[in-house]
């Protein structure tokens, strides 16, 4: 282990590389996908005389104004809950911290457009036919088919929105909030049915029709085969079964999990699974868990830190306790280098995978640094391993360790508040273009030191990091 007062080793030259052209075509028929049905949505807006009525200065300006934000609001939704179904093209295409974001962004706005059409077609109905807006409405949710199933539906989806809310995302446990945030599939469900008997735009032609019911097809069969089926066939498949535990520092638990055929799950260092432990009452609710060693041969590991009752559980498992999966997922593989030198910065449990990664990846003596940060030395997880790594493949470790910094850099600790971010980072490694950078850790932790890599020049190409938050 080096301390941040010595010198970084000497450059090596740049190693040739050829950047893998995989990830950036998953990436682009992923956002193909999303603005071909969006523009298509609004196509069929303006085919039904939506620009026209815009402009008509009365009840129809409202209303047609309700049918595009509606619209748009059915199109979000049901992206929102194909986002979320572990579906390939997108898991490959974003990331899971991409889809993440774009699931939170999206739910949003689907929300939000989805208020703004129940108060705009009300009011457009009632200038139309000289009603109060009040009375309007009333007669929306009892006389209209299938509007109180709709009225259901949106009081559900208001409290998923509610609870996701990071103020009271905060007060929730994560078990809590993930029960009440699978109310969205029903809510989303139970709004079907007012689109096909009151919605225009929805059979209004053959081609809105099929493209409406062949989305909700599609995004019901991906829910079901990739959240559901998929998962059931791999574990029942590789059964899957503890066979040890083993303390991971004075804190931390390693679980390591073997099965038949484990290669053919074609996991990668770096990414990570949702592990659900058949140990008895509350074996239903799975957690994210990255892996902690490069999956070799028929075996799997994850290490954890100790924070909560998921995790403290995993203190309890027995050899034999049988395992179900989802996964693998995630992106912050081996594939996004495009050059020879790395450089990892983890944090807490975020060390894990980084430490995978440096087991699995390529590079000569001296062309790996890993930077780990825990609130002291003793809390680091994998440290037999990093000593290994440093040993046998001349990985470079640096610790910085301690309370947070009053001032400077966010991500740096106390010991070292008179530096600043980027002239450390240039200290470490003094041909910073040269690194692929890979970062895992608390998101805010993780945007300082973004924002301190782009500072200091280096490309988004070459910083490859995922969270896990929602």
């Amino acid at each position: 282990m080096a301390s941040l007062t010595s010198l970084a080793p000497a450059p090596r030259p740049l190693l040739a590389s050829t950047p893998r052209r995989g990830p950036l075509l998953w990436r682009l028929t992923a956002v193909t996908l999303i603005w071909a049905t969006s523009l298509f949505v609004l196509a069929l807006w303006v085919s039904g005389g939506g620009i026209q009525s815009t402009f008509a200065f009365d009840g129809d300006t409202f209303t047609t104004l309700g049918r595009v934000t509606g619209l748009g609001s059915a199109n979000l939704l049901l992206y929102q809950v194909l986002l979320m179904a572990r579906v390939p093209v997108f898991e490959r295409g974003f990331g899971r911290d991409g889809i993440t974001r774009m699931h939170r962004l999206v739910g949003f706005w689907s929300f939000w457009l989805l208020m703004a059409h129940l108060v705009l077609i009300t009011i457009g109905y009632a200038i139309t036919s000289s009603t109060n807006v009040f009375v309007q409405a009333w007669d929306f949710v009892w006389d209209y088919p299938g509007m109180l199933l709709a009225t259901a539906g949106t009081g559900l989806l208001i409290l998923v929105v509610v609870t996701s809310i990071r103020r009271a995302r905060r007060r929730l446990r994560y078990e809590s909030w993930h029960l009440l945030h699978l109310y969205g599939y029903l809510g989303a469900g139970l709004a079907i049915p007012h689109m096909l008997w009151t919605g225009a735009d929805f059979t209004a032609s053959v081609g809105a029709t099929v493209y409406w019911w062949a989305l909700w097809a599609v995004t019901a069969a991906c829910v079901l085969w990739f959240r559901i089926a998929l998962p059931l066939i791999r574990s029942a498949r590789h059964r899957l079964r503890v066979i040890a535990v083993e303390a991971d520092g004075p804190d931390g638990i390693c679980v390591h999990i073997a099965g038949r055929q484990v290669h053919r799950l074609g996991a990668q260092a770096g990414q990570f699974f949702v592990w659900r432990f058949l140990d008895g009452p509350g074996w239903s609710r799975g957690h994210p868990f990255s892996l902690a060693a490069a999956p070799l041969g028929e075996e799997l590991v994850l290490s954890a830190r100790r924070v909560g009752d998921g995790t403290e559980r995993l203190a309890g498992l027995r050899p034999g306790t049988r395992v179900m999966i989802e996964g693998p997922y995630g992106s912050m593989t081996g594939e996004r280098r495009t050059g020879s030198k790395l450089l990892m910065l983890g944090a807490g449990a975020g060390v894990a995978p980084l430490v995978a990664l440096l087991q699995a990846e390529p590079y000569a003596p001296g062309e790996a640094i890993l930077i780990t940060r825990d609130h002291s030395a003793a809390h680091g997880l994998r440290r037999a391993d990093i000593d290994r790594l440093a040993a046998s493949r001349g990985l470079v470790h640096y610790t910085l360790n301690g309370r947070r910094a009053a001032s400077g850099a966010s991500w740096l600790p106390a010991s070292h508040a008179q530096w600043d971010g980027v002239g450390l980072l240039r200290h470490v490694a003094p041909d910073l273009e040269e690194y692929d950078v890979y970062l895992c850790g608390p998101t805010p932790w993780m945007r300082s030191i973004h924002r301190d890599l782009r500072t200091a020049g280096l490309g988004p190409d070459r910083i490859h990091s995922e969270a896990f938050a929602v």
